[in-house]
């Protein structure tokens, strides 16, 4: 056994101990780093279906709400109903997205469950980039939710936690026309939606609701509306019709947020998407947090004013003959009100 002297007279001993504590420190350093590293991936990843919760119907019924997280940035997906999108059981289809846009879709779709359906459970299965993900729907009591939890979730009202959240009125949705409609390829579909905010909650600047909806009570004094203190600002080269808010502030909260305010969309619901171009483009409905975006969640974003008339005209054009469903999706900026167009499309 060597004495002290011994080790200082070796020099390999005494050398060995700080080389072993360097490289210890090295390690949890190089841990700490990973730890912290968030990676952006713009395809290659999964694709998670969400259950959002539910909340109880007054004839006894429960709705259950979904959505998913696509963790592309760019890559889409088209996942056909069978058994790579499937919710069971009383399947397959049970009025699911076939089209996956990229991250957040929250609170999409909506499933009505009969009073008797107590501990039973539904499984949406989804299979993209070769993997296999499930979401478990329950009536648990750690699962219901409520308008203000929608309205906290997609970051309402720039992330308000009002009470008056809970009384919200999602908006008044109407597709002008035919349900089934059929297009030609190359041929402009004409699209007309009428969309108006109830009780004007949570309020936007003007808060006008849409001819023939239910008027809309007064709204807060202009300190409080939304938009107090914003200026229209110039937008950088190439994106004159971007609205900026001003002044930029950096972000607060966990949830990415979004102003109050009516908005109508068109998504593409089935079908390819990458065939479907709209006129004008639409204001994205999924949460892209990029700048400059035209996302409601992009930074800086005002949401802008609604038509005068509350009609939101547009048009689709399909590249490829198919079947297509068009989902167009009103929110107030907390709850959503969606309704669907179907079209076949030949050459």
């Amino acid at each position: 056994m060597f004495g002290s002297d011994n080790l200082r007279a070796k020099g390999e001993r005494v050398s060995f101990v700080p080389l072993v504590t360097l490289l210890l420190t090295a390690l949890i350093a190089v841990a700490v780093a990973g730890a912290q590293t968030r990676f952006a991936y713009s395809s290659g990843q999964n694709l998670s279906p969400a259950y959002e919760g539910w909340w109880p119907n007054e004839d006894g019924s429960f709705t259950m709400f979904f959505g998913y997280m696509n963790t592309n940035w760019l890559q889409e997906f088209d996942i056909p109903i069978g058994p790579g999108n499937a919710i069971e059981p009383g399947g397959p289809d049970q009025g699911q997205p076939t089209h996956f846009y990229p991250r957040r879709n929250a609170f999409l779709f909506t499933i009505r469950v009969p009073k008797d359906f107590e501990k039973k459970e539904l499984i949406w299965t989804l299979t993209a980039n070769g993997k296999t993900e499930h979401a478990y729907a329950s009536l648990k009591t750690d699962y219901r939710i409520d308008k203000q939890v929608i309205s906290t979730e997609v970051g309402g009202d720039n992330g308000s936690l009002r009470d008056a959240l809970r009384s919200n009125i999602p908006p008044d949705l109407k597709i002008d026309g035919d349900k089934q409609r059929a297009a030609k390829v190359g041929q402009p579909l004409p699209l007309l939606a009428v969309a108006g905010d109830p009780d004007n909650l949570p309020a936007r600047r003007d808060g006008r609701p849409a001819p023939g909806m239910r008027a809309a009570p007064p709204g807060p004094p202009p300190a409080e509306r939304a938009g107090a203190g914003r200026a229209s600002l110039p937008a950088p080269a190439g994106r004159a019709n971007v609205a900026v808010a001003a002044p930029l502030r950096p972000p607060v909260a966990v949830v990415a947020s979004s102003g109050p305010g009516l908005r109508f969309s068109w998504i593409v619901y089935r079908g390819k998407a990458e065939v479907v171009t709209f006129s004008p483009d639409q204001m994205k409905t999924w949460m892209d947090t990029r700048a400059y975006a035209n996302s409601p969640w992009s930074p800086p974003y005002v949401i802008p004013v609604p038509p005068a008339d509350g009609k939101w005209a547009a048009q689709a054009t399909f590249q490829e003959p198919g079947t297509y469903v068009l989902r167009g999706l009103a929110s107030d900026g907390s709850l959503f009100t969606s309704d669907d167009v179907t079209v076949t499309v030949t050459r």
